[in-house]
């Protein structure tokens, strides 16, 4: 059984296993979320995007602008492949590059990463801390559930961890969706279901399976609050 990661490194090295695991299994359209407010978002792509440097030249890097992709450039050293903002001149994927990564696209530039990831047509696609769901700006009529339904939604989870008060959601592909509820000093496993649950589901499961009267409230103990701790360390 996969265990909650006690380090961001470890974290990390998680979704790289399973990101090539899904890629393995013929996966196409993937997503990564490491979903911790104190998290720094270029130490973290710098470590996740280097779990796949053995793929040299056949990788290809997207940040949503230049500055960031230059940033990287500039302070990840020299590197085998190419790292772009979308809109660079040099941003065309090419032939030979056979897995694409996009850091953090936002709903911003949704229309610009869709049309690339048509190019790559059925190259894999990963995203990473993706945030491409802002209903500001994608809509919530139809224009907005037409591309949810034509693109968003075609893309699965295969890392996903998110710290709740006294909880964490959890997926590591190719293991189901788990909760885990912080008890003492460890956490230990309430549930597992085939898909993400999300509001009231989530709720329930807190609530019923955690044997609790009302959701959890944070301890200040375990695994997940250690990493939190680790992770404002970081970003100081």
């Amino acid at each position: 059984m996969v265990q909650l990661p006690s380090t961001l490194e470890a974290a990390i090295a998680q979704s790289v296993d399973a990101t090539k695991a899904a890629i393995a299994d013929g996966k196409t359209r993937l997503q990564v979320e490491l979903l911790f407010p104190e998290l720094g978002l270029m130490p973290a792509a710098q470590q996740f995007v280097t779990g796949f440097g053995d793929l040299g030249s056949e990788l290809r890097v997207f940040f949503s602008d230049a500055g960031s992709a230059a940033l990287a450039r500039r302070d990840w050293g020299d590197l085998p492949f190419a790292v772009r903002g979308i809109d660079d001149m040099q941003a065309d994927i090419q032939p030979d590059e056979k897995v694409i990564l996009f850091v953090q696209p936002s709903s911003i530039e949704v229309g610009k990463v869709e049309a690339l990831c048509d190019i790559a047509g059925d190259r894999p696609v990963v995203f990473l801390n993706p945030r491409l769901e802002d209903v500001a700006t994608i809509g919530i009529g139809y224009a907005g559930r037409q591309l949810r339904e034509r693109f968003l939604n075609r893309f699965e989870s295969c890392y996903y961890i998110r710290p709740l008060d006294g909880a964490a959601l959890f997926r590591c592909y190719p293991a189901a969706w788990q909760v885990w509820l912080e008890q003492s000093e460890n956490y230990t496993l309430i549930s597992e279901t085939s898909q993400k649950p999300v509001g009231e589901g989530l709720e329930q499961i807190l609530l019923t399976q955690g044997g609790r009267k009302q959701p959890p409230a944070p301890t200040g103990r375990g695994l997940l609050s250690n990493l939190q701790a680790f992770l404002r360390a970081l970003s100081q």
